[in-house]
């Protein structure tokens, strides 16, 4: 049992130090090259209004605010100044969503975004984004980069294409640091002891973001109180949770595997999705030890296993918001065709590790 565990080990170092380093030193590549147009369109929609300042920044060789949803789909978070004169409300009315409304005793004109504050006193995501999409169609005419990028067409949603091949959501954002949300009180849970007490201090004081893009109720369409609300986003708070142990490398592992064999009609599942996973796979294992090197077979195995327990179920609660369900809106058939895909995976990975070498 031992000796197999430890060749299953093997085969997935092997398969980390060469695939899934040679994945990531391509997105690097990648994110570069993206980062150089979307800065210099950026730079062009500053010019034209100064309450757009951009945040794409570096910082020890990563990008803040950038996040990579796949290979060729990114999305750069660009952080607004000044949420101070607004309250921030998350009655869990609309699930994973918040509004900001004008704090008592402030007038209007205290705020720098006076012109997309409703008649009810609400900072509007949707009239912000509906601005903020017209500056950058202007700046991509303008820009350096011209020949190269376009904007995606029929969204809301502020979209580029860079060079046929990427596509960069960029979504105006407030950060939210030293306040948690009262949609996220339950965590962590009581009954288990992962994270400790001094991680979730940390995370707590990370905070969130609040997101100017669609958020769409049950029955798909958007209602105003919703194209108002902002949606939460705790992605720096997540990356937190991942730190120690084999967590990181786990999800690399995951996300590579996704990128080469799950990449599927209909697109049920991203990155987004396997980070979820690692973050429940680590209240189900809360010891440090257990995501030692020599259990990577066990949590890459058992998160593979959840993950088809969910496609099957056609659920897959957001960590932090449970009542969140990250498969809303896909297809019954990609999700059906990905738990199949993903239990031939499995158990390729399991009964013959050497297989790792052509996965």
């Amino acid at each position: 049992m031992i000796a197999a565990q430890a060749k299953l080990v093997y085969h997935l170092n092997k398969y980390y130090n060469e695939k899934c380093q040679s994945r990531k030193g391509a997105i690097s590549k990648t994110i570069r090259e993206v980062c150089k147009v979307v800065s210099d369109v950026l730079k062009e929609v500053e010019v034209q209004e100064p309450r757009f300042i951009s945040s794409l920044s570096e910082m020890d060789n990563r990008f803040e605010g950038m996040e990579v949803t796949s290979p060729t789909e990114f999305e750069v978070v660009l952080y607004l100044n000044q949420m101070g004169v607004f309250n921030f409300v998350d009655d869990g009315s609309l699930p994973g969503c918040a509004v900001l409304k004008l704090s008592d005793g402030r007038k209007r004109s205290m705020s720098l975004w006076v012109e997309f504050i409703t008649a009810s006193g609400y900072l509007s995501a949707r009239k912000i984004r509906s601005r903020f999409q017209t500056l950058v169609a202007q700046a991509v005419d303008k820009c350096s980069y011209r020949d190269v990028v376009k904007m995606v067409a029929d969204t809301s949603e502020v979209k580029l294409r860079i060079r046929d091949r990427y596509i960069v959501q960029i979504t105006p954002a407030f950060k939210c640091t030293g306040i948690w949300p009262r949609s996220a009180a339950h965590w962590p849970l009581p009954h288990i002891p992962w994270p400790g007490p001094n991680r979730v201090a940390e995370v707590k004081a990370e905070g969130f973001n609040l997101l100017s893009k669609e958020c769409y109720s049950l029955n798909g369409k958007q209602s105003s109180a919703e194209s108002d609300a902002w949606v939460l986003q705790f992605a720096e708070a997540e990356n937190r949770l991942l730190l120690g142990g084999c967590r990181k490398k786990c999800l690399s592992m995951l996300k590579t595997l996704r990128d080469r064999h799950l990449e599927l009609p209909g697109q049920p599942l991203n990155n987004y999705h396997m980070k979820t996973l690692v973050s429940y796979e680590c209240e189900k294992h809360p010891r440090e030890s257990d995501w030692d090197e020599s259990c990577l077979g066990d949590r890459l195995n058992g998160i593979l296993l959840q993950l088809i327990s969910c496609l099957q179920c056609r659920r897959c609660p957001h960590y932090f918001l449970p009542s969140l369900d990250l498969f809303q809106g896909k297809p019954h058939s990609a999700l059906e065709n990905a738990a199949k895909q993903t239990w031939r995976l499995a158990r390729e990975i399991l009964t013959n590790p050497k297989s790792l070498e052509k996965l």
